[in-house]
């Protein structure tokens, strides 16, 4: 019996990849989604989104996930819980490869996302996502007003968390263990000049505290020049040391930058330089990394996927 080609796999079930399943759902494409280790994506997590369009009142994360999911179904997508192993994109149809079976398709969309890079410090996976922890000032920033908080990195993704958090938080910590922030020049006379920003050099984090009451009232830190340990009275937790985009089984396959992300060809957002796959999300987007700008990045993958099909007899 041979095995039948989709007409379009989605690899990937965050706000990009269930975009793109309601999109070329709708086109009557039948999707088949191959869901990873955390269906809905990093959205899951996050207890309140506050900045997803069309919900005044704020919208908790998993419900917004699961609300893109029953849309996406309600088109005919079909979901199948596996992690691809492997790609051949060298000739159609396409190959992925599962543990355990091989999927054929004409044409593939990828948005299997990125994983904030964490620290690894006791307490920190605890408090994570709605807890006091996270990886997003943009997201979360807002329920910090008048608290102190504190941010680990120096680069400039740190800087500009640290920055933007000002907005809100009576006092920001940056935490760094070197004595000069590793950031561009202008993003670092900035941080390092915010009266609201106090700078915490040589140090690095230990452990978070708060663990036992369910919700962040510190940072244990530790001086690498003197040895001090001490605790940082913080309520929020931002760690903004990167991402590490998960491309790896498809990075032999498609092009990506220094940094591990897909690099689409030139002129657009989600082509890449194989015929028929396309990229969405943050596994390509190293700049915004929103929700709302990874399912506009999942609509045009979509729409190219559909013209392309349409175009070879799709």
């Amino acid at each position: 019996m041979s095995t039948p080609v989709e007409n379009v796999v989605i690899v990937g079930t965050g706000c990009a990849g269930l975009t793109a399943a309601i999109y070329t759902g709708r086109a009557n494409l039948s999707p088949l989604i191959i869901e990873g280790s955390l269906p809905g994506g990093q959205l899951t997590t996050t207890s309140e989104v506050e900045n997803f369009p069309g919900f005044p009142e704020g919208v908790d994360g998993f419900h917004l996930m699961d609300s893109l999911r029953k849309q996406a179904t309600k088109f005919g997508t079909r979901f199948e819980q596996a992690q691809i192993t492997s790609v051949d994109f060298s000739s159609q149809p396409l190959k992925l490869r599962t543990a355990d079976r091989e999927i054929l398709a004409k044409s593939v969309i990828i948005a299997t996302g990125a994983s904030p890079r964490m620290t690894g410090i006791p307490g920190e996976k605890e408090l994570y996502g709605g807890k006091g922890v996270t990886t997003c000032a943009t997201c979360d920033g807002a329920f910090y007003r008048k608290m102190e908080v504190a941010v680990i990195g120096g680069g400039d993704s740190a800087a500009e968390e640290a920055l933007f958090l000002t907005r809100f938080a009576s006092k920001v910590y940056l935490v760094h263990r070197r004595d000069s922030l590793r950031a561009s020049k202008i993003m670092a006379d900035r941080a390092t000049s915010h009266p609201k920003i106090q700078m915490v050099w040589d140090s690095a984090p230990t452990e978070v505290v708060g663990v036992a009451e369910g919700s962040v009232s510190g940072l244990k830190i530790k001086n690498l020049k003197t040895g001090a340990d001490s605790v940082l009275p913080v309520k929020g937790i931002f760690v903004a040391i990167g991402h590490v985009p998960n491309t790896g089984p498809f990075a032999s396959a498609l092009d990506v930058d220094e940094g591990g992300y897909f690099k689409p060809v030139t002129g657009s957002q989600v082509q890449t330089k194989v015929p028929g796959v396309y990229v969405a999300g943050d596994c390509a987007d190293h700049v915004y990394r929103q929700a709302i700008t990874a399912a506009g990045m999942g609509c045009q993958a979509a729409i190219e996927a559909e013209r392309w099909l349409a175009e070879h007899g799709g």
